[in-house]
């Protein structure tokens, strides 16, 4: 009796796994069978404004840091921080015993070489000694023009005052200057453009700059320098844009938006859906579809407009791009189009 129930338990058991292998077949069968629904539009071209636009600090035209050649006393600072200075405009003095002294040497010297100079005219003196004796005063010119340029220190170009770094009676080191000038008209921003502009940036040719501290304000500049070559690592060349600043209200260390426009361009167009951002890098992936595969592609891609993004490079016009259902997809993985 207990063996037929036995036969029994184990005839059941094969039954239902019998039923069951049936059923996790099917599931499988049904699973391999489905192939993910998708919705293409064509990638189409249009004529896209080349808008480039970038950022950067604005800089002084010029910056003359004020300062001797060797330290002393500082005795006077004639000017203060934001005065306007012309070229030539004494700003400092400095200590002037050393130049008292050199100015009386110098009185000496020159008595010395008319001396010699009368004697060899006469015969009383050789040409070496007359030359010596020129030499001297050559030397101590020299000297008295350099002591009198570190005495009293004159600006090299007209500008403001942007810093003082001592007062009065202070002993110069060379640590800092005493005063920096800055030329602020014009001013000049450097930008580091994309080596794909290069044949299309001109001297002379005009850009729009916007600073974020003038809401809705726009200033002109121009190129005005562009640097020949190209950095290796970036891709990019500089280039230095001047902008007028006649009435001062642009300032050195300001934020700069700098726009260039380089015409139209025919470009390819997708919908922005379409795009795939992968996951821990910059690059921009789009699934196309063909004879009922899709294929993963890298695209370059270009400004966002309206609801579209430009593609620069990766795919053609025509070709039919994925626009819902790409959760599913793999690179070569079969679909099926749904409208």
């Amino acid at each position: 009796m207990k063996r037929i129930k036995l036969v029994g338990i184990v005839v059941c058991a094969l039954a239902l796994g019998f039923s069951s292998c049936k059923k996790t077949e099917k599931t499988d069968t049904k699973e391999a069978n489905e192939i993910p629904n998708v919705r293409v539009q064509e990638a189409i071209v249009g004529d896209i404004d080349q808008t480039y636009e970038l950022t950067a600090t604005v800089q002084p035209e010029a910056k003359n840091s004020i300062a001797p050649a060797t330290p002393g006393r500082i005795r006077h600072i004639l000017v203060e921080v934001g005065q306007h200075v012309s070229k030539g405009q004494k700003l400092v003095q400095m200590d002037v015993a050393n130049l008292s002294n050199s100015e009386t040497q110098i009185e000496n010297v020159k008595r010395t070489y008319k001396r010699t100079q009368e004697l060899f005219n006469v015969g009383g003196a050789s040409q070496q000694e007359l030359d010596n004796a020129k030499l001297q005063l050559d030397v101590a010119q020299t000297n008295l023009k350099n002591l009198s340029e570190n005495t009293f220190l004159i600006s090299p170009i007209s500008g403001v005052v942007t810093e003082r770094n001592y007062d009065n009676g202070d002993m110069y080191s060379s640590q800092k200057p005493v005063l920096v000038v800055m030329n602020i008209n014009p001013v000049k921003v450097l930008i580091n453009v994309s080596e794909s502009y290069y044949s299309q940036v001109k001297l002379g040719m005009p850009v729009d700059v916007k600073f974020d501290i003038f809401q809705g304000a726009k200033f002109q500049g121009k190129v005005s320098l562009i640097y020949p070559t190209i950095d290796m690592n970036t891709r990019t060349f500089p280039v230095e844009i001047k902008l007028n600043n006649s009435n001062n209200k642009v300032r050195p260390g300001m934020f700069a938006r700098v726009t260039m426009e380089f015409g139209k361009a025919k470009r390819v167009l997708v919908l922005d859906q379409a795009i795939i951002k992968q996951s821990g890098s910059g690059a921009r992936f789009v699934y196309v579809y063909n004879n009922g595969k899709v294929e993963y592609k890298q695209v370059e891609i270009g400004r966002r407009i309206e609801s579209n993004y430009e593609i620069i490079s990766g795919i053609s016009a025509g070709d039919q791009v994925v626009v819902a259902g790409q959760s599913k997809l793999v690179d070569g993985a079969s679909v099926k189009l749904v409208k």
